[in-house]
């Protein structure tokens, strides 16, 4: 049985208020002394007996404390050692004597004096304490093996004695527990209870460490399939593990998002069922990363988002004149596209093809629709395309799946109602891998992108308000059906004084900014453009010409950086060679006078249009055919079809019946390294063929161009503007042309409709006539009437073929 006896002895003592630490019996601590106060009351104490009481403040980061924030219980230490510092600053080595319990804490010229009273316990050493003494000692040393920042063997040492007091002073203050533990540790006077006290701590803070080991073998074990990088992520995944919070705060931050976002109701909730998959797979595995990656895509997705149409029909205008030049009916077409905007809430998205050579202003046409009407702008190039998931994407189940490239785009654009430009539509290839084109035909058809499907999001989504736009060269390589899907646009190439003014107005302004140059550094004169547009270019559209301009802008600047920033360079046809070197194109010419066999025709290029001179060569020989020039398969049907109409009208040349069995015919068209293909060469190749074999020359300044058949119909043609334009270009203002493209002469430039004389025939008769400097011999020809008369008819009912 315990007998304790507790003496009262109350006495006066410096006191000191300390920060972050509880001073015990029996313990050595060294620290610093900083504040006016404490100092203070550590110089009262050195005068005196050297003995001071150290409380522990509640706050450590109160500066200035009172004497209610600062624990009664504190401890009555002995000044060993006292130095002071060069900063003012004083340290200190104080030992613990006993622990005591202020009663009154008063303020004596700047520090604390309190008056304090220890406890002193006596009593009998028990079998009760020596147990417990044991027990607390066996797990102290349990606590000092798990707790790697305690030294063991000097902890151990000093933790082996008989005085209750003192073992419980001396584990306690070893002990790594937070300032409040540690105090209520230091407030039980009775050893035995603070015996007891201890050893509850240490069973905890023991289960703590086996807890904390178990963790740091779980992470380790991790760590041997992971880099060592991710260590300490790891560490705080496995704690949440095992406190089984998990990642429930994530979890929670993801659905809200997801109810945020504004997703159809079946989307929705396979979203919010794909994250229930998620919270119960294990977070390392590779599945929760495909799960989380589905996740953020379908949150990236805008949704509901929409861009704010500016609507002004005056706006859009501005925009699309300050942009372009020209293109008359595509801005007509724009701005028809937004008046019904604004009368019809919830249009069905548009889809514009814009077709024409390079260089005339496709891709830039559709960042200006973009800006004049307010919506995000986002670019997909389709030139090399050749497998369907680059539109469509792939399925989830393939490693490194993603959405194809129409849902990235609209994640890019952050917006429902984007313009989506689809450039170089014309150059999707197909191989084993798919047909993009076919796959596109969901994307571009108004009745089925409000349900457009991606394999990798695997929902519906809603593409009826984007704005699409696609661009190409040419028709011929895209699909029919694809064709069908998109109002096509096209966009013909530039007159020469369209490309002027481009050059005056936009051109030379955006090149002389781009190298730094200003109006009085460099003048360009209308003649020097010109100049660069017939024998430095040779396009429909005007990218070299801008590129030429650059190559001149660029020479003047060296010269302005040589000669000073006052120089200046007037730019004239006479000079422009000086800065650009020989010409690189020459126009084609008229011919120097008539020849027999030799035409002028018109044709078509990617670049514009161009005259093509065909040339025919009559040869002794048995009736052979001779075609060069590297024609392409329609173009030597043509060549075949306009011998067999020379050969039916071989009487109305003056020819015999038998002609071709004694003569070989050589057709060639010249410049024969570029490949040449078309019908409309047709009554070309046929004048050559009828000027060669009835020896009449054809005129040299006529051109022409048109399709022909057997029976010497002449067919429309295309690319009229461009032709005609190449034979303004060679010195040539009279053109024989289809009848049928009569029609197409209201959208013809005033120059040429002013500058050339335009003869439309419907027969190669008529060609003929024009065509050759001297009329046909006049020979008598049966009536086709007479002929059809003179062929023996069946009776009817007799002899009839059946019925197919």
């Amino acid at each position: 049985m315990t007998v304790a006896r507790e003496k009262n002895e109350p006495r006066k003592l410096p006191m000191m208020p300390i920060r972050d630490m509880v001073i015990f019996p029996f313990m050595m601590t060294p620290f610093v002394v900083g504040r006016e106060s404490s100092v203070r009351a550590l110089e009262e104490a050195l005068t005196g007996d050297r003995k001071i009481f150290l409380a522990t403040q509640h706050d450590a980061s109160i500066d200035e404390p009172r004497a209610k924030d600062i624990y009664q219980v504190g401890s009555i230490c002995n000044i060993v050692q006292s130095v002071k510092m060069p900063d003012g600053n004083i340290k200190v080595l104080v030992e613990g004597i006993e622990r005591a319990k202020s009663i009154d804490v008063s303020d004596r010229d700047g520090f604390f004096v309190a008056t304090v009273r220890t406890g002193k316990h006596d009593f009998e050493m028990t079998p009760a304490v020596e147990q417990l003494m044991q027990r607390v000692t066996t797990l102290f040393e349990s606590y000092v093996k798990l707790q790697q920042s305690l030294n063991y063997e000097t902890i151990i040492a000093s933790a082996r004695m008989d005085e209750p007091a003192k073992l419980s002073d001396t584990i306690a203050a070893n002990l790594q527990i937070g300032i409040e533990e540690k105090q209520e540790l230091l407030a039980i006077f009775d050893p035995a209870a603070r015996l007891a006290r201890i050893a509850d701590v240490l069973d905890i803070e023991i289960e703590k460490l086996d807890l904390d080991r178990n963790i740091q073998s779980r992470v380790k074990r991790q760590m041997e399939r992971a880099q060592k990088e991710y260590y300490l992520n790891e560490k705080i995944k496995a704690i949440q593990k095992e406190l089984g919070r998990g990642e429930k705060s994530e979890f929670d931050e993801l659905r809200k998002k997801i109810e945020a976002a504004g997703m159809p109701k079946e989307v929705l909730d396979k979203t919010i069922q794909e994250l229930k998959k998620l919270e119960a797979m294990p977070p390392m595995s590779a599945e929760s990363t495909v799960s989380r990656n589905y996740i953020d895509w379908l949150l990236a997705v805008p949704w509901k988002k929409r861009s704010k149409e500016t609507r002004s029909i005056d706006y859009a205008e501005k925009v699309l004149n300050t942009d372009h030049y020209g293109l008359e009916k595509i801005k007509e077409r724009i701005l028809e596209f937004l008046a019904v905007r604004q009368l019809v809430k919830n249009p069905k998205g548009s889809i514009l093809c814009f077709v024409g050579p390079p260089g005339v202003g496709k891709t830039s046409l559709g960042m200006s629709i973009a800006k004049s009407t307010g919506r995000k702008f986002v670019r997909l190039s389709l030139g090399g395309v050749r497998d369907e998931a680059e539109i469509r994407g792939h399925r989830r189940t393939y490693i490194g799946a993603m959405p194809g490239q129409i849902i990235q785009h609209m994640k890019r654009a952050g917006t429902k109602n984007p313009v989506f430009l689809l450039d170089e539509v014309d150059k999707i290839s197909s191989d084993f891998r798919g047909d993009p084109a076919s796959a596109l035909l969901e994307v571009l058809d108004p009745e089925q992108n409000t349900t457009f499907q991606d394999h990798y999001l695997d929902v519906d989504y809603d593409l009826s308000q984007v704005l699409f736009v696609a661009t190409a060269n040419v028709l011929h390589t895209i699909p029919p059906a694809l064709q069908d899907r998109m109002e096509i646009l096209r966009l013909q190439g530039y007159t020469e004084n369209e490309k002027l003014e481009i050059a005056r107005q936009y051109l030379v302004r955006k090149q002389r900014e781009q190298t730094g140059l200003s109006e009085k550094n460099i003048v360009f004169k209308d003649d020097a453009i010109l100049e660069i547009i017939r024998y430095y270019t040779r396009e429909a559209g005007v990218r070299n010409l801008e590129r030429e301009i650059g190559n001149v802008c660029r020479k003047v600047a060296r010269k302005v950086v040589k000669a000073g920033a006052k120089h200046k360079e007037e730019i004239s046809a006479q000079n422009v060679s000086d800065f650009l070197g020989v010409p690189k194109f020459r126009d084609s010419e008229a011919h120097e006078k008539s020849e027999v066999g030799l035409v002028t025709g018109l044709a078509w290029t990617e670049v514009g249009g161009s005259i093509l001179t065909t040339e025919v060569q009559v040869l002794d020989g048995k009736g052979k055919l001779t075609i060069t020039g590297q024609l392409g398969d329609v173009m030597q049907e043509s060549a075949q079809a306009a011998l067999s109409y020379i050969r039916g009208r071989a009487q109305a040349l003056g020819l015999s019946r038998e002609f071709y069995r004694n003569v070989d015919l050589h057709l060639h068209v010249p410049e024969g390294a570029i490949p040449k293909d078309g019908p409309s060469a047709g009554i070309t190749m046929a004048t050559a063929l009828a000027s060669a074999l009835a020896k009449i020359p054809v005129r040299r300044d006529i051109a022409m161009t048109g399709e022909i058949t057997l029976r010497g119909k002449v067919l429309a043609i295309g690319g009229l503007k461009e032709k005609l334009l190449a034979a303004l270009r060679a010195g040539i203002f009279e053109a024989i042309l289809p009848r049928a493209n009569e029609k197409d002469v209201a959208e013809l430039p005033d120059n040429i409709k002013n500058s050339m004389k335009l003869h439309f025939v419907d027969t190669m008769d008529e060609v003929l006539a024009l065509a050759l400097e001297a009329p046909l011999p006049t020979v008598e020809v049966p009536a086709e009437a007479e002929v059809l008369a003179a062929v023996p008819q069946p009776e009817l009912g007799t002899n009839l073929p059946a019925r197919q």
